[in-house]
């Protein structure tokens, strides 16, 4: 493997002499270790000492001497990567970036907050012609006013008060001006500089909300002035810049010196006489339990290295316990900055600073690679700096979800190999750049100088099935595109293998993979099945769960403008729930109808000027009819649009149009303040809100009218009203105009497997029985996240091989993306520690055991014949599914994306298609 990949590796010349296959082959990554350690040597014996004494006996040292010391490591390993990769002058450029943006936290802590802020009051600061203190400044400058200008020109002033004592008043006021009053704060938006953190509300956390009263229920919008216009499905936040992360990062406060880096660790409540015992975690007041991050990330630590400027420093202290850390950060987890230290003001935008840090990396020349190898070795992890050696066991990991691909990874860096499964089509990635060929064989793979290459505009990106929740539930909010990386992360190493389409219980059945060598299974298959509400025509045409909208727009690319699938949204739209998917909902519905109507539009046009009108008409009824002429109308209009902003020079607004053919709304059935999205995550519901959705409260749904075809026509709800009690009660109804209706009311845990198989798999309430090592039922902690006792085992053979349960599946972990992937990271060690009890299965080596796999599970095309103008046998290869197939059942035929052909624009690939099959032998 090593030769082949170095035949491809000639634009990455590695210093030492080492090739592209020694970063991705255990034997290499000890040798790198070693050069490592030798440089640190040179640099500082003692160091090297302290390093190698500490790998020795990791539990040896307290939490802040392990801090200590990998601090003190950290930039060595930037220069010692700079140096590997030929990239030390970008590198030095980039830290050279990070030095010359000092000068604004520094100015912003010490003058704009300490003396400023505090000399002038408010109301004082509004009274200020901030437009005339501007332009003097700007001539005392002697050119623009910018943020990094004022700052230097501060602090240059402040060497010498007396002589500039004028200069910096004038400075005071303008930095007042800017925080505090109104006019200045708009036309400084965002400033790193000026902004002093804000006063926590819990009951008024969302800002610039408008609350109207409507029929007996409240109705909460934005502000128009605070709305943005939103188009298709590229990328909706972009997150910040440089500044913006090294703003936060100066912010924080490096509390890991003392120990109270609770974003980490969690805000614990000291033992008092009313509560003896150990410490237990504070709630916050919403009653959210303050753990700190899941992974327990170095958050402090890669803070002060960011500030120091040591790129490439920090990113390494966050892979340390977060190897898969782009799959968390911006827009996807907040559990950091719910119990960050500062909890009466704006707590540190933990997530904006870590994708900030990825993002600098990858930006960087061969980034992605040395991101790759540092979730293979880094010397800064003390327990584990490179990959163990191979343990001969095999694990099957069910589902590819954050939970799946976390535990996938620490398996293998535990020395085992893993195959995962996931019952989504997976598609197939270029084996250039995978090391995967069509039928799974490996094939040499390139290193990535830019990572741009791999990246997508996510208008157009083809859903590729990998990650879960992560793929087919979260939004454009965030940047799928790190989901490729993560893939990558996995799939380029030969211990591992990936299979699409292959469902746990029905292709393969645990005594299946028993049979086939697995030492271990371990289930991360997700959420299961949603709440159905319980109420009048909740089946009705229009009326469809949460979860499966958003599986079917993204999923089957109905919200390309490629593509021809077939999903119908009509206006007005409800959204019943208060969770996070609710709010995905209502913002991805408003998003996908102007495109919706577009597209049908353009098809009927183009079908008209061949066919004639008449002739497409034709074949629609009545309703089918109605439905077309509003599609068209709104098309028409939204097109119109266009034109007259093309004219005039500006972005089109569409959000007027969407509001008069009724918006999309969500319906709680309490208010917004108990909803669990604000609760939780109230960043969410502020930017959904931006969008232009509108949140009513206090509306509990009754049933659904219907018009005289049977489809949705309104939403009737009671509305709910709260006593001085704190108890709910009804007072009358309210009907909503709504052509869609999601039920976004929660999940229930994926434990299909227990209904499908009582005597294989039991149950503990919702959630799957856990036992210990020893095969003992046992009860793990409830929502705990971070619990005293990690139990992780479901079931256990006579052969003494375990099952293991993991993310939503888990009453501990379940809840959002990085409790998953802590539910991996804890569990992993007691996944390797019951491996090491048992042999490994007999059978082959690793790479005939994955080929096995790959003829037994990849389906393959024999031969397709067309039998009549209206019937094709398409005859496949797949024995796996062929051996389990019984008759009445039905496969899903679907084809590659990557692999359809396109016509005039359009991909030909098709939606899931239930057929029988017969099974040849």
């Amino acid at each position: 493997m090593n030769q082949a990949l170095t035949m491809k590796a000639d634009a990455l010349t590695l210093d030492h002499g080492l090739s592209f296959g020694d970063l991705y082959g255990r034997e290499g990554l000890v040798r790198l270790d070693g050069l490592f350690v030798d440089a640190l040597g040179a640099a500082d014996g003692e160091l090297r000492r302290r390093l190698q004494s500490a790998r020795a006996e990791p539990d040896g040292l307290t939490r802040l001497e392990e801090s200590e010391l990998i601090m003190e490591v950290a930039p060595h390993l930037e220069v010692f990567l700079g140096k590997l990769f030929g990239i030390g002058d970008m590198l030095a450029a980039l830290g050279g970036e990070h030095d010359a943006l000092a000068p604004i936290y520094e100015v912003r802590r010490k003058f704009v907050q300490r003396r400023a802020v505090k000399k002038i009051k408010a109301d004082e600061a509004a009274a200020l012609d901030g437009e005339a203190l501007g332009r003097e400044l700007e001539t005392l400058l002697g050119g623009p006013l910018t943020a990094l200008a004022f700052a230097r020109k501060v602090a240059e002033w402040e060497t010498d008060e007396a002589a500039h004592a004028e200069a910096l008043a004038t400075a005071e006021c303008y930095a007042a001006w800017a925080t505090l009053s109104p006019a200045g704060r708009k036309k400084h938006a965002g400033s790193v500089l000026f902004k002093e953190p804000g006063k926590l509300d819990f009951d008024h956390l969302v800002r610039h909300m408008v609350s109207e009263e409507s029929g007996g229920f409240t109705r909460h919008r934005l502000e128009k002035g605070q709305l943005r216009r939103r188009e298709g499905f590229a990328l909706t936040d972009p997150g910040t810049d440089l500044a913006g992360a090294l703003g936060e990062a100066n912010y924080c406060i490096w509390c890991h010196k003392q120990g109270r880096d609770s974003c980490s660790t969690g805000l614990r409540e000291k033992p008092g006489k009313d509560t003896p015992g150990p410490a237990h975690f504070r709630e916050n007041p919403f009653g959210i339990t303050l753990a700190g991050c899941p992974l327990e990330e170095k958050i402090s630590e890669f803070q002060k290295l960011k500030a120091d400027g040591f790129p490439i420093g920090a990113f390494a202290m966050m892979t340390v316990d977060n190897p898969m850390v782009a799959a968390t950060g911006h827009r996807i987890c907040n559990d950091c900055m719910k119990s960050c230290v500062y909890q009466k003001q704006d707590p540190v935008d933990i997530p904006q600073a870590e994708t900030r840090t990825l993002k600098d990396v990858l930006a960087l020349p061969w980034g992605f690679e040395i991101y790759s190898l540092l979730t293979r070795w880094n010397p800064l992890n003390l327990r584990r700096p490179y990959p163990k050696a191979e343990s001969g066991r095999k694990v099957l990991v069910v589902g590819m979800g954050p939970a799946g691909f976390t535990l996938a990874h620490h398996l293998m860096n535990d020395g085992h190999t893993v195959v995962g499964i996931d019952g989504l089509k997976v598609e197939p990635l270029p084996g250039g750049i995978s090391g995967v060929g069509a039928t799974g064989e490996r094939v040499p793979f390139e290193p990535v100088r830019d990572v741009e290459r791999l990246y997508e505009n996510l208008d157009d990106r083809v859903m590729a099935g990998f990650g879960g929740v992560a793929e087919y539930g979260i939004t454009v909010r965030w940047d799928k595109n790190f989901l490729k990386l993560i893939r990558l992360l996995l799939e380029r190493r030969s211990q591992f293998a990936l299979f699409g389409g292959v469902r746990f219980g029905g292709t393969i059945t645990p005594d299946d993979a028993w049979d086939m060598g697995f030492d271990h299974i371990a289930l991360a298959a997700g959420a299961g099945k949603p709440t159905i509400i319980d109420m009048p025509n909740n089946l009705a045409r229009g009326v469809r769960t949460a979860s499966d909208f958003l599986m079917a727009l993204q999923l089957t690319g109905a919200a390309r403008r490629d593509t021809v699938a077939n999903m119908q949204l009509r206006l007005p739209a409800v959204v019943i729930g208060g969770g996070l998917t609710a709010i995905d909902t209502a913002t991805e519905a408003l998003a996908y109808y102007p495109r919706q109507v577009e597209k049908f539009l353009g098809r009927y046009e183009t079908l008209a000027a061949e066919e004639g009108e008449e002739a497409v008409r034709a074949v629609w009824d009545e309703e089918e009819a109605a439905i077309a002429d509003t599609f068209l109308s709104h098309g028409r209009a939204i097109r119109e649009e266009r034109r007259a902003a093309a004219a005039a020079g500006r972005a089109p607004d569409i959000l007027p149009l969407l509001d008069s053919w009724g918006g999309v709304t969500i319906a709680y059935r309490k208010r917004l303040v108990d909803s669990p999205s604000y609760r939780l995550n109230h960043e969410e519901v502020e930017k959904a809100l931006e969008e232009g959705i509108s949140f009513s409260e206090c509306l509990s749904p009754m049933a659904v009218e219907v018009d005289r075809y049977g489809h949705a026509s309104a939403l009737r709800l009671a509305k709910q009203i709260r006593g001085e009690d704190g108890k709910w009660s009804a007072g009358g109804d309210v009907a909503l105009p709504a052509r869609s209706i999601f039920m976004a009311a929660g999940t229930q845990p994926n434990t299909i497997l227990a209904r499908e198989d009582p005597e294989g798999f039991h149950l503990d309430g919702r959630y799957f029985q856990a036992i210990d090592e020893n095969g003992t039922p046992v009860t793990p902690e409830k929502s705990a996240a971070k619990p005293d006792a990690v139990r992780v085992l479901m079931s256990k053979t006579a052969k003494g091989r375990f099952m293991s349960f993991f993310g939503d599946l888990h009453p501990s972990y379940f809840g959002n993306v990085v409790k998953a992937m802590g539910s991996a990271k804890q569990g992993y060690p007691v996944v390797s520690r019951v491996l090491e009890a048992v042999e490994p299965a007999a059978g082959d080596s690793r790479e005939a055991f994955i080929a096995a796999l790959n003829r037994e599970l990849r389906p393959t095309v024999e031969r397709v014949e067309r039998l009549t103008p209206t019937i094709v046998e398409v005859v496949l290869r797949a024995p796996q599914a062929a051996a389990k197939f019984q008759p009445g059942q039905f496969y899903r035929l679907q084809n590659y994306e990557t692999h359809a052909p396109t016509a005039d624009g359009t991909t030909l690939a098709m939606e899931g298609v239930a057929l029988t099959g017969a099974w040849v032998d």
